[in-house]
């Protein structure tokens, strides 16, 4: 059962805290994808970070509309289908519901994955939108580090401020264990620049997690730690 479990890389993570309470499915396999129950009394069915293929179940709902977009860009590119709900305090601000959706969806990254073996550990992903280029590179390490260096200039972009978008990766690669170098290589427009780093990292995990042809355990070591 349990090698069945790691072969569907699938995970459901419930998350509460006084501050904010998530829950996240995931299959990084992406198809189809359900909750057995929402946290939610109601949602709104009309939103820009939900989308449904023949191959991809995404619906991503934050309480924050441009966090909501990065996540949406992340797990379309990576593949991913992935429904995220969180009810945070966004009376007070937007700092704990961003930080706790980034280690909220570490969490269910780490657990989805199961052992790292039989992929090709690092991923390389550079993507373009419009005059902005990001670079992104991971290492599925188990030793979790993040550089971010966006280059982000504006105070906020829609209703997240611009010094949680480092922050929510920084959560992410500590919760996932997995170690992320991002930057921004150009660009004018904050929003491009953002959504081309969360784009680049996509393409980097996606091919980090690609089979690489055998079902050993990628490391020298032959345990990653």
């Amino acid at each position: 059962m349990a090698q069945e479990q790691e072969q569907e890389q699938r995970a459901l993570i419930n998350r509460i805290t006084n501050e904010t309470k998530i829950q996240i499915a995931i299959s990084l396999k992406g198809g189809p994808l359900t909750l057995q129950s929402s946290i939610f009394p109601t949602k709104e069915s009309s939103n820009v970070a939900t989308q449904a293929t023949s191959s991809q179940v995404i619906d991503i709902h934050t309480g924050v509309g441009f966090l909501d977009h990065m996540i949406h860009a992340l797990a379309k590119h990576a593949g991913w289908s992935l429904i995220v709900e969180c009810i945070g305090d966004l009376h007070i601000d937007d700092h704990h519901t961003t930080e706790d959706c980034g280690i909220a969806l570490g969490e269910a990254f780490k657990e989805a994955m199961g052992v790292v073996r039989g992929v090709k550990r690092f991923g390389t992903g550079f993507a373009p939108l419009d005059e902005a280029l990001s670079r992104a590179v991971v290492d599925l390490s188990n030793r979790p580090y993040a550089f971010i260096e966006l280059g982000l200039k504006r105070e906020k972009i829609g209703d997240l401020s611009c010094e949680m978008i480092p922050h929510f990766l920084e959560s992410f690669a500590e919760a996932a264990r997995i170690t992320i170098h991002v930057d921004c290589l150009r660009g004018k427009n904050d929003h491009h620049r953002s959504e081309s780093a969360f784009k680049a990292l996509a393409v980097a995990i996606r091919e980090a997690t690609s089979p690489n042809g055998t079902n050993d355990v990628p490391s020298t070591k032959g345990v990653l730690m």
